[in-house]
């Protein structure tokens, strides 16, 4: 199964921006998405941002995704 993260763009570098989810920083290729500023929220997977989201979409589906980590059996 693959999963997209939603992130938010602290920078855009080029064709790189600087990402965080929940803190903690990624490096996200921009190389499949135009017109990414600070501030915008964009789906994350496998090092790219695939998707532009906004901050209400984002933020219930990282909600969505803690629920699930943290009701599911370890």
């Amino acid at each position: 199964m693959c999963l997209a993260i939603p992130a938010k763009v602290m920078s855009v570098h080029g064709q790189s921006a600087l990402v965080t989810i929940e803190d903690v920083e990624y490096q996200a290729s921009l190389l499949l998405l135009d017109d990414v500023q600070p501030g915008d929220f964009i789906m994350l997977h496998a090092g790219f941002a695939i998707q532009k989201v906004d901050a209400g979409e984002a933020e219930e589906t990282l909600r969505l995704l803690n629920e699930i980590a943290n009701n599911s059996p370890r």
